[in-house]
């Protein structure tokens, strides 16, 4: 009977954030996910036997995990969580608050009662400016839970010390600190046991990345980047394809010392193809890679699909050989970006449900289906109940108990179905098809200018001693990882990005440094610039704007609070985001809001509902409304109103929707009294999955629903 194939790469990386010189680490992820992510995902496979599964890892991850597992890491972050409360000075208290409240805060600092009350207390802090807040007890709490947050779901479920902890929740010790730190280390040395004891048994296969995480096509010729996306501006050309083969070499040698054999399967980073990189990854023993749907789209120049997604290709040029399976973007990134918002077993039970309906006609024709779940196997889970476990467990249960589905790894779906020819591959990454997150913008091309510099100086400098040549080719070899472009350009956010950029110039510098060089000033200066942050503002004065859909006059939503929303997204990239800016006022007797798409966006919401919640402040009086989009028009679904409406003249809900969605709500069909503050949430949600929302987090508030208060 023809199966379906559900072949899940999960990929594991952070960048590299060490300095050479110094030996000291710039950023604390690598351990903070090794904590959270790297163990746990493991680990829960074997309560599912029949679950095999692909880990990507990339080797520069993995060497900072085994420093920090052997206790010869220099990380400040650690350093300060360990560092007696009694004995912070005041540079140290702003450090600590500073880099303590960086989870998401409804999954992994509200779900400590402790840690939601410290971060309340910064919160306040910030509003009331220079008063301190945070005495000794508090400091050394929020030390202990800016660490014990990220303690894997395993490792607060089953560890007899971490439990305390966790159970105890304040009042911690000197003593409490320091054995945490020791902790920390005992159970980093357990990661790659872990990984090693599932290869063993044959349910995970490893495959790997280029070692530090470089684009390789644009390694290869960073010209390549204008068949995707031509006329781009470019910077001077980039062209070592050697640092490509070099970067590949390295991460089999890596993987084989550790793993006991060199891996065959290899996820580019960012899934960035070309016909050069494939050649080259052919020619160091990689006899499989994997890469996006998009990119299948644009090498057969037309949307593919099903039927041509969940299968095999053979790529083929000269006497190159390779393997390609291409990822079900869709599906994908609902694991990534949707999932979170939903049951877990709803969310299961719909992914598996669409798999099924996307393979029913591939099963009938008697053809196996090839399914590839290929994503981030780390960033999303800290947006997920329980970092995803309870998701993932269902979604292994409902997989395991069905007949007519495997999971396996890459490698044992290739040698059941036979694939199709492929005589090219079109250059282009996960994202869009092209490289646009990496060149083009003006911060991504004066960063490839400075590599490209420092690549020429390396060589043309002088016989130096092999050491100082080695360490200089490492710095090199840094700086061309895909992370730090990553953060420069428009797309991504991070409260990091200074520190990224600091660094990447620190690399950089270094290269200079080994040389016996002195660096270029301009590697002194940030590459950043300025960006905008999401903004909100509360409304100043009275509105009454007619609801037709159409912005009628300039002054109809002067006065109105506005929310601009921040577009970018952070490690993840693909979060969509629709709406562009909301606006929201009253005039005493109804809230009226404004909601404004990116433009192009408007036909992706026919068929989509539109939900607006309202809530008093003490949440006493809560009112819903559920509007559905339809052939270009908005009408009321549904509607929860705090108070039965009347037969008054005027409905107490009206919406349109043409250049603007606008709608008009009673405030006192939502019990609202006039002066009352309110607050509200809007979303956009697709078949019974929630695309977008306004804002992300929180609500959208008014102080005051009387015209004559508003802006006093």
């Amino acid at each position: 009977m023809p199966q379906i194939y559900l072949c899940f790469l999960w990929h594991m990386h952070q960048p590299f954030y060490k300095d050479l010189v110094s030996g000291v680490y710039k950023l604390p992820w690598t351990r903070m996910h090794a904590l959270k992510d790297y163990y746990g995902m493991v680990r829960t496979l074997e309560e599912f036997p029949r679950i095999r599964q692909t880990f990507n890892l990339v080797p520069s991850m993995i060497a900072q995990v085994d420093e920090y597992a052997s206790g010869q890491a220099i990380d400040p972050f650690l350093e300060m969580a360990l560092k007696p409360a009694e004995t912070l000075t005041a540079e140290d208290r702003a450090f600590l608050l500073r880099h303590s409240f960086y989870s998401d805060p409804q999954q992994m600092i509200y779900r400590y009662p402790r840690y939601g009350e410290l971060y309340a207390t910064w919160q306040s802090q910030k509003t009331a400016g220079a008063v301190n807040l945070f005495g000794t007890h508090e400091l050394r709490d929020l030390q202990m839970w800016s660490q014990l947050a990220w303690f894997d779901e395993e490792f607060q479920a089953h560890d007899p010390e971490v439990r305390s902890w966790i159970e105890r929740g304040r009042n911690f010790t000197l003593g409490d600190q320091r054995r945490m730190g020791e902790k920390q280390r005992e159970l980093l040395g357990e990661v790659l046991p872990q990984y090693k004891k599932l290869v063993t048994a044959g349910q995970i296969e490893i495959s790997t990345t280029p070692y530090y995480h470089p684009i390789l096509p644009l390694l290869c010729d960073s010209n390549i980047a204008a068949v995707a996306h031509p006329n781009v501006p470019l910077p001077p050309r980039f062209r070592y394809p050697q640092d490509a083969r070099r970067q590949l070499v390295l991460a089999r040698e890596f993987i084989a010392r550790h793993f006991g054999a060199a891996p065959v399967g290899l996820w580019p980073s960012e899934g960035s193809v070309s016909d050069e990189v494939f050649g080259i990854a052919a020619e160091t023993g990689f006899s499989w890679a994997a890469t996006d749907s998009g990119v299948l789209n644009r090498t057969v120049g037309r949307a593919v699909p099903v039927d041509g997604l969940y299968r095999p290709y053979r790529w083929r040029q000269k006497d190159h050989k390779l393997s390609v399976i291409f990822r079900d973007h869709f599906l994908s990134d609902l694991i990534g970006f949707v999932y979170s918002k939903m049951d877990a077993s709803a969310a299961a039970s719909d992914f598996l449900r669409r798999i099924r309906e996307n393979s029913s006609g591939i099963l009938s024709s008697g053809r196996d289906a090839l399914v590839p779940i290929i994503l981030d196997g780390e960033n999303a889970w800290e947006y997920y109940y329980r970092n995803g476990r309870p998701f993932l467990r269902e979604l292994y249960r409902q997989i395991s108990d069905d007949a007519g589905m495997s999971a396996v790894t890459v490698s044992e779906a290739l040698r059941q179905l036979a694939p199709e020819p492929l005589d090219r591959i079109f250059p282009g990454s996960w994202i869009n098809a092209n490289f646009d997150v990496w060149i083009g913008a003006e911060e991504d091309n004066q960063a490839w200018t400075q590599l490209l510099r420092a690549r020429q100086t390396f060589d043309t400098a002088a016989t130096l001693s092999e050491k100082a040549r080695r360490m200089a080719l490492e710095e090199l070899l840094i700086a061309e990882g895909s992370d730090w472009c990553w953060w420069y350009g428009p797309e991504h956010d991070s409260a990091n990005r200074e520190e990224f950029d600091q660094l990447y110039r620190s690399h950089l510098a270094n290269v200079y440094r080994f040389l016996n060089l002195s660096p270029p000033e301009e590697l002194s200066r940030p590459i950043l610039r300025v960006m905008l942050p999401e903004v909100q503002i509360e409304p100043c004065g009275p509105i009454s704007p007619v609801i037709d859909g159409e912005v009628t006059s300039y002054f109809e939503w002067l006065g109105a609070g506005t929310y601009r929303v921040d577009g970018r997204s952070g490690s993840m990239h693909g979060k969509k985001f629709l709406i562009q800016e909301v606006q929201f006022g009253t005039d005493g007797n109804s809230l009226y809001l404004r909601v404004d798409f990116h433009p192009g966006y408007e036909h992706e919401l026919d068929g989509m509902e539109a939900r607006l919640t309202v809530e008093t402040p003490d949440e006493k009086k809560i009112s819903r409304a559920a509007l559905l989009f339809s052939d270009g028009r908005v009408d009321v679904k549904e509607q929860a109103l705090a108070i039965e409406s009347g037969t008054g003249a005027a409905p107490p809900i009206e919406c349109a929707f043409s250049r603007v969605l606008e709608a008009r709500l009673s405030l006192a069909a939502m019990g609202i009294a006039r002066g009352s503050g309110l607050k509200c949430q809007f979303s956009l949600w697709q078949g019974g999955l929630p695309m977008d929302a306004v804002p992300q987090q929180g609500w959208l508030s008014m102080q005051t629903t009387d015209p004559s208060e508003l802006g006093a």
